[in-house]
């Protein structure tokens, strides 16, 4: 139904965060794989979390798979648990769709290239980084497991490093399920749009050019201040015509912990999104630091048609 209602020009709403949320909620984080072990011992809160955004409107909820990769699980003694963690995350989601009696929503994978952050930065840690063999090796596993756990699509997500974003879309494509692809962005010093990565100053353009060599059903912006998104998704329409979404973050990093600091507020984040579904986009939601008060703002918008549609 969400893929028909895409197709129509019509609006869809996505979760808000979900790592993010957990840590707001009382959960402890971890530095190596940040919220993925929630899943074991949190799972009621986890469900609670999927539960609330499809009260509010969500129609596509996603797992907390961001970083329950093997490779990052390892980092924090915990590789031979990477089936049973991944297994609850999913499971939690497909729980939360079904106690809320909503069969209609849609429950996304979350792939990710994220490698182990620095403690109380925001920075990879090079000392701990992740070989682009064992991220590939990683990131098939994951795909493959999400599948087989029932995830109706794979959202590829803060997708911003060249050498390591064809490692997630290669995993993706080999599972045969919807991919959405998400990518991040910053300013540089001179104005221009970036990828969100923080070392080497790639330009936007370049990193969504990865579209040329892979399909996905869906893209957009994500993990991405608000106020960037507009500039954002006006370079990712001249590369892609498919549906775009739109799902910034507010607040800062410092692993392991999000700063819930100036988080924009949900009536701002509404008037924003009404001019990104002005702009083209058709699926609207939260990444880190947004929480289902967010989704509910945005929930007016759900059926706006598209401008000109």
């Amino acid at each position: 139904m969400t893929y028909q209602a895409l197709q129509k020009g019509e609006v869809r709403l996505l979760d808000g965060a979900t790592g993010t949320e957990l840590e707001k909620r009382g959960v402890p984080m971890s530095v190596g794989a940040w919220s993925g072990p929630a899943s074991l011992e949190h799972g009621e809160i986890l469900e609670q979390i999927h539960r609330d955004y499809i009260a509010v409107g969500a129609d596509i909820i996603t797992a907390n798979t961001y970083a329950t990769s093997r490779a990052l699980l390892e980092i924090d003694g915990l590789g031979e648990k990477f089936e049973e963690i991944n297994r609850a995350s999913v499971r939690a989601a497909l729980r939360a769709r079904e106690r809320c009696h909503r069969p209609d929503v849609m429950v996304a994978g979350s792939l990710s290239h994220r490698g182990p952050i620095a403690e109380a930065s925001a920075r990879p840690d090079t000392n701990a980084a992740i070989g682009l063999a064992d991220m590939a090796r990683a990131l098939r596993e994951q795909a493959l497991l999400l599948r087989d756990e029932g995830c109706d699509l794979l959202l590829l997500e803060m997708m911003y490093d060249p050498a390591r974003m064809p490692l997630v879309f290669e995993a993706a494509a080999q599972t045969g399920l919807p991919v959405w692809a998400g990518f991040s962005a910053r300013r540089g010093e001179n104005g221009q749009l970036l990828g969100f990565g923080p070392g080497e100053d790639v330009p936007f353009a370049k990193i969504i050019s990865i579209l040329h060599d892979w399909e996905v059903d869906a893209a957009g912006i994500m993990h991405t201040p608000a106020n960037l998104v507009s500039d954002a998704l006006e370079i990712l329409r001249a590369t892609f015509d498919g549906p775009l979404m739109a799902y910034p973050d507010s607040g800062y990093f410092k692993s392991p912990h999000w700063q819930f600091e100036d988080v924009i507020e949900p009536p701002e984040l509404r008037r924003y999104a009404e001019t990104w579904i002005e702009e083209g986009a058709q699926v609207l939601g939260g990444c880190c630091g947004l929480s289902p008060e967010h989704i509910a703002a945005l929930a007016p918008l759900k059926r706006a048609p598209l401008a000109g549609g």
